[in-house]
């Protein structure tokens, strides 16, 4: 609702003033400043932003979405704010929750490995935490345009503060969450998937390894589950977002198969076309070949057995990660109801995997997916090693051009690095035109970004430079980027605080935002 509808609202509701001395121009602020009821709500909204974010994108790929990875509400807060800046919109900006960092960093139990060993219940105070603090910025932006309201001289100043306001663009965005395996069964994946949403996430991503047995889908020793025990997880979120009446929930399916070698059950499945049995490794049964403990299944009118390892896992056949992913995304999509898909890659090479993507649409003609950008990718050498191996394949540079390692500061300026940094300034277009990429993720930037700015902070601060290194670094940046954060006091609901103060005290408010507030030295920037 606008402002005037909702000052006409009140108005009729209290023709004669709001009892206790309550006025009406306070109520109509306090409601418009509380942007969602509740987080359940946000949840609802935010499907149905990303459902139109999809369909824009069927229509036009260039119209991917993006979204950085955030360990708290103030990192969320300040990339949103940050995207209203650059943009003067957030639409296409997202949130993404790593359940990599709330392992690492957001746990009671110190830093953990990506293993679901962390508080199941930190995912969901972490989604809770992010909401808060978009919801907080949303109170202090908009008690700034009220103020400015408030100020307003005459009918044209008051008509554009009031345009300002309903102009207001929420800085809530949809928040992709990440389940991990599920942390349990089926039912244990239902249970956690109701308190995300309830906490007010609207995307969950949720991957096919085996709970109890969790890898970063960086690191080896990765164990998938079969297929159809993974289908159960995808239709246990989505009884989830149905219960809770969030009708246009978004479930994200994720494979680690291209780098899982192991899996923890037999697959044996029902279904017709379903060759999962085809990619483990097997060993005809013979005469005296079969020991006490083993274990064979009749294949084809022949007794096999599966190689099985001393922790009791299966291995799949080597090369047989690629057949695995193309039939995991397409048994995702068609059977389990997921809306779209990721594939865990172990480099940021566009030309394989759309390779993959093809033979998925093949099937699922508009199947999406979400990508992960990744830190544990070598960005760097990585795209210099490609562009590098595509040039001497065309007979442009030979073997003796661009020795040594790739990754030397030397090779910045030359023509292979520029290509290479070139490649990645386009990636994620390139990657979302040509392999169906609808959502394009870095999962742990933050983590990455505290670590070097404390150091880059530090560094100077106890060497040489002291008080230079944070004015130089830190302050005087903020001001000429004009990050809000630099009012620090003001970013944490000081003037918030002040006109609350006034709407119920009048006069008596003790104010913190007076003359001698020292915020007032950037009041004109």
């Amino acid at each position: 609702m606008s402002y005037s509808q909702i000052r006409a609202e009140v108005t009729a509701r209290y023709p004669n003033g709001a009892p206790g001395g309550v006025s009406v121009d306070d109520i109509v602020q306090v409601k418009m400043q509380n942007t969602f009821s509740t987080h359940l709500d946000i949840a609802r909204a935010m499907a149905k932003v990303m459902r139109a974010d999809m369909a824009a994108y069927d229509a036009d790929p260039s119209q991917f979405t993006q979204s950085l990875g955030c360990w708290s509400g103030f990192h969320a807060q300040q990339m949103i704010k940050s995207v209203k800046r650059l943009r003067g919109t957030t639409k296409g900006a997202y949130v993404y929750l790593s359940g990599w960092m709330v392992a690492g960093l957001r746990n009671r139990w110190g830093h953990l490995p990506d293993q679901s060993m962390h508080e199941k219940t930190a995912v969901v105070e972490l989604v809770q935490e992010i909401y808060t603090s978009l919801r907080q910025a949303d109170e202090v932006a908009l008690n700034d345009l009220f103020r400015a309201l408030a100020a307003a001289q005459d009918d044209v100043a008051r008509g554009k503060a009031i345009a300002a306001i309903d102009g207001f663009e929420s800085h809530v965005v949809p928040i992709i969450a990440d389940i991990d395996a599920g942390f349990g069964n089926e039912h244990a994946t239902y249970l956690l998937a109701k308190e995300l949403i309830k906490a007010g996430a609207c995307c969950l991503q949720i991957e096919n390894q085996v709970s109890d047995a969790k890898q970063c889908g960086h690191q080896d020793g990765k164990v998938t589950v079969p297929r159809e025990d993974f289908i159960e997880k995808l239709r246990a979120c989505r009884l989830a977002f149905e219960e809770l009446g969030v009708d246009d929930g978004v479930i994200v399916a994720r494979t680690d198969s291209l780098g899982a070698g192991l899996t923890q059950k037999l697959p044996v499945s029902a279904a017709a076309g379903d060759h999962a049995a085809e990619y483990l490794k097997w060993v005809e049964v013979e005469d005296g070949s079969f020991a006490e403990g083993e274990v064979a299944i009749m294949r084809d009118g022949r007794l096999q057995k599966p190689i099985r390892l001393a922790n009791g896992l299966f291995r799949f056949k080597d090369g047989s990660g690629r057949a695995r992913v193309i039939e995991d995304c397409i048994a995702s999509l068609r059977d389990g109801g997921a809306d779209m898909v990721w594939i865990e890659t172990d480099t940021p090479n566009v030309a394989e995997i759309a390779s993959m993507v093809n033979e998925i649409r093949a099937v699922v003609p508009k199947a999406k997916l979400t990508y992960n950008n990744s830190p544990s990718f070598n960005w760097t050498l990585n795209l210099r090693n490609q562009v590098r191996a595509e040039w001497l394949s065309s007979g442009r540079i030979s073997e003796a051009d661009y020795p040594g390692s790739l990754m030397s500061a030397e090779y910045d300026t030359t023509e292979l690095g520029q290509e290479a940094d070139a490649r990645l300034a386009r990636f994620q277009t390139d990657i979302s035109a040509k392999a169906g990429v609808f959502h394009n993720l870095i999962t742990l930037p933050t983590f990455h970004l505290t670590a070097k700015s404390v150091d880059e902070l530090s560094r100077g601060y106890f060497g040489d430079d002291k008080m230079l290194a944070y004015v130089a670094t830190v302050q005087r940046e903020e001001i000429r980027r004009g990050i809000s954060a630099v009012k620090h006091q003001h970013e944490v609901g000081s003037d918030l605080g002040d006109t609350f103060k006034e709407m119920v005290g009048g006069e008596r408010a003790l104010k913190a935002g007076g003359h001698a507030n020292t915020m007032n030295q950037f009041a004109a920037e």
